[in-house]
């Protein structure tokens, strides 16, 4: 009766076993590579068949961890533009599985592709992250032959540009000085060419490029309005390659290759311009000797392989543009050399399966310098910005749908806020700036986990904390602090939340609250003739700035994911903002900090998006509608007014069509609602002196800029099966030569005898219709190898 009795419990305990035994799982791992050229395919997806729900995506080094039912697993690898891969995994513990996938189309196997994972866009809590696939951004028409990444991305809805011939762009009524711009995880501050004309940022060596303006994920701070993230080729760890291009302002080269085969690699590019460097021979004799201008940028990458566990990059780039100036019948000259230089030294570790450990240690400097004079009289101004960062990110996966990404972040400051030193003669002139130091830190933890079939949450908490430090002179009471002394610490919380409810197998419903602080402010004053980025930190007077943001869009795929749409709506809040006082005159002996005024702002607005992603005919249309004020109290009388960038409509076409293997067509229509400035009302005069009256803070808009692009790719032999291929773009920049407003001035006509004085608006205009030619090649060693193999 004993032993009948306990047969029950027995059952019960043999039952519980197998239900154990069935609700266990192991962990599928590994990287996901090109198999051409080693480089990791961010975002490839991974999914098994055999359990329906369970899948996950590739981080930014290609690692991918996922949590599978123990036994028979198949087991599929995607990535866009690449054959998918299927496996049959049999898991009784866990497995380490590294998986290369071949690229779809042989004429696309000398580019890495930046794409994504199927359905993505409605599978992920991600709003308002959008990929470039640097493939296209080379097909677009460009300025002057130069294939810029930046200006692709104001091509994309909320992306505005900072205006014709800018690198400069606003997101989300955020100003330029608040896009966190990234390098292989380096801050770049000043990302642009030529004043502008330009981005620092050599297409060829560009591996990677995604803007993020909707939910910042925690693990980035610093600025308020978007992220663009740009990675570098990692080198091709197979083969032995070349590519670059010959234009009409600049030619650039590309050298990559493996150190030890399928262990390490390296690349090696650089770019540099020289139209004024063909024109030296009719500047001789001229005023103008020795009048000069180019820009140069060196872009190095070399990775190593030490064990399947670890892998160490490093990474760096120097650029620099350099202008000599002479008017000698005047005696005038100036030098105005300025650049970005960064380094970046990373150590990838796997602790297990599920644990991804990054260590990283970044270098980055940026200078501005001015030297120039007239006579006896010579003037020299320096400003800019040193950062030594570490951090340390792990990435953990405990379960299937649910990662956990933790990290600790610190930065030491070096700024340099405009020095200037004059002499006339045996007199010498100081404005006695002095070097800032600041430290800044941060700790964040974010948790994405798939809470039900239906809804999936990344939630994040981001703690940052700044202080600035001696050696300082308070402004407030004089008092000295000493070398490393405490004068102003600042703390921010800040809250991420995004969610996505899934409303079916193509279609999301997207919402997400942002909080971010920016500690550092740009202080460029457009009445100043110089292009003299000034960066000071949060002190004793000036507060950091903070930014919160609504979000909530609608995301649906359709045409067999050919097709992708979105509609997003945001609202912005924006405290501490910086601005100069009224009536503020540039004067290199002025004090900034005692010039600035602070106040509030706020942006809203919604931004339609469809994208045609396959076929001969490929593209988006982007249109953003918006709204962005600025308030402060010493300025418009404490009225809110328009921000200089607030532009109504904004409204991007971009098409690609590939008309025969040997012809591919682009074209790229933009228009934008004119942006807004104070205007000139009325002159009178006092004492027979002519006064200007202005109007309301930037209560006048420029007329609307439009333009159209188009371009034209040739390849004349796109199937050879020779290791050398080439081929011909030709670029029409402004087709129809709008002549779009650069910039408004006054011309003042007066008549002090008879009381009478007028001022009449000019538009000055930059751009004509520009055409360009550029003659792009590439060489591999194992291009026959690979079209034998595929």
């Amino acid at each position: 009766m004993t032993d009948f009795k306990r047969w029950p419990l027995a059952l019960y305990l043999s039952f519980f076993l197998l239900q154990l035994a069935a609700q266990e799982t192991f962990t599928l791992s590994g990287y996901i590579t090109d198999g051409g050229t080693g480089e990791a395919l961010i975002g490839a997806a991974v999914a098994s068949r055999d359990s329906a729900g369970r899948g996950t995506v590739a981080n930014t080094y290609g690692f991918y961890a996922l949590n599978l039912p123990a036994g028979q697993q198949t087991v599929q690898f995607t990535y866009l533009g690449y054959d998918p891969q299927v496996f049959e995994v049999n898991l009784d513990a866990p497995l380490r599985l590294n998986v290369q996938l071949a690229e779809s189309g042989i004429a696309l196997q000398e580019v890495v592709v930046k794409a994504r994972a199927e359905d993505e866009n409605v599978r992920s809590t991600e709003m308002g992250t959008i990929g470039l696939q640097m493939a296209k951004v080379k097909k677009l028409p460009a300025l002057m032959g130069e294939v810029d990444v930046l200006k692709a991305i104001q091509l994309l809805p909320g992306v505005l540009s900072a205006g014709e011939g800018n690198a400069g762009f606003y997101v989300r009524g955020g100003g330029p000085d608040q896009n966190l711009v990234l390098l292989d995880e380096a801050l770049v501050y000043n990302p642009g060419h030529l004043l502008g004309f330009f981005s620092v940022f050599n297409a060829d060596a560009i591996r990677n490029t995604t803007l993020i303006k909707g939910g910042m994920p925690a693990n980035y701070g610093g600025r308020l309005s978007s992220v663009v993230d740009i990675q570098m080729k990692e080198g091709n760890d197979q083969h032995y390659a070349v590519e670059g291009g010959i234009g009409l302002v600049a030619s650039r080269i590309l050298l990559e290759g493996p150190i030890q085969r399928g262990k390490s690699a390296f690349m090696l590019s650089a770019r540099r311009t020289y139209a004024l460097d063909l024109a030296q021979p009719f500047l001789d004799n001229t005023a103008f000797a020795g009048t000069n201008y180019y820009f140069y940028d060196i872009n190095a990458k070399a990775n190593y392989r030490f064990s399947d566990k670890d892998r160490l990059f490093f990474s760096a780039y120097f650029g620099r543009d350099v202008l000599n100036f002479r008017s000698n019948g005047r005696d005038f000259a100036f030098d105005l050399p300025y650049g970005n230089a960064t380094a970046t030294l990373r150590w990838n570790h796997l602790f297990s399966d599920k644990l991804f450990m990054n260590v990283t240690t970044v270098y980055n400097d940026y200078d501005f310098g001015f030297r120039g004079g007239q006579g006896d009289f010579r003037i020299r101004l320096d400003s800019g910005v040193k950062d030594w960062n570490g951090k340390i990110d792990l990435e953990y996966y405990p379960a299937s749908g649910h990662r956990l990404k933790a990290g600790l972040v610190y930065t030491y400051h070096q700024l340099t806020p405009s020095l200037a030193t004059a002499t006339n003669g045996e007199a010498v002139f100081s404005n006695n700036a002095k070097i800032r130091y600041a430290h800044e830190s941060a700790a964040y933890l974010l948790d994405e986990v798939q809470v039900s079939s239906w809804l999936k949450v990344n939630a994040g908490l981001r703690l940052s904390s700044f202080s600035q430090v001696g050696s300082y002179v308070s402004k407030i009471d004089g008092r000295l602090y000493g070398p490393g002394e405490e004068v102003a610490t600042y703390f921010g919380l800040e809250p991420r939340l995004s969610a996505n409810i899934k409303l079916g197998s193509t279609s999301a419903l997207k919402t997400g609250y942002t909080r971010t602080y920016q500690y550092l402010h740009l202080v460029s004053n457009s009445t100043s003739t110089l292009p003299a980025d000034v960066w000071v930190p949060s002190s004793e007077l000036i507060r950091p700035q903070i930014g919160d943001q609504l979000a909530l869009g609608y995301f649906r795929n359709f045409g067999g994911n050919s097709w992708e749409a979105s509609i997003e709506g945001y609202y912005r809040w924006l405290d501490n903002q910086v601005d100069y006082r009224e009536n503020y005159v540039d004067n290199v002996a002025n004090d900034l900090e005692e010039e600035f005024v602070f106040g509030t702002g706020r942006a809203y607005g919604m931004e339609l998006f469809v994208q045609k992603k396959q076929g001969d005919f490929t593209g988006w249309v982007g249109y953003t509608w918006s709204r962005t004020e600025r308030t402060f109290p010493e300025i418009n009388q404490g009225r809110p007014f328009p921000a200089v960038y607030d532009r109504r409509h904004d409204l991007s076409i971009v098409a690609n069509y590939q008309l025969s293997p040997k012809w591919e067509l682009g074209g790229a229509f933009i228009f934008g609602s004119g942006n807004a400035y104070t205007p000139v009302e009325r002159l009178y005069f006092i004492d027979q002196f002519p006064v200007q009256q202005y109007g309301a803070r930037n209560s006048a808009r420029l007329p609307d800029y439009h333009r159209l692009d188009l371009s034209a790719t040739f390849t004349p032999k796109p199937d050879a099966q020779k290791r050398f291929r080439s081929s011909w773009n030709f670029s029409v920049y402004n087709t129809y030569s709008r002549q779009n407003p650069f910039f408004i001035y006054y011309a003042f006509e007066s008549d002090p005898a008879a009381g009478t004085a007028s001022a009449s608006a000019l538009q000055v205009s930059l751009f004509p219709v520009i055409p360009a030619v550029t003659w792009n090649f590439s060489w591999s060693s194992g291009r026959e190898k690979q079209q034998k193999q595929y």
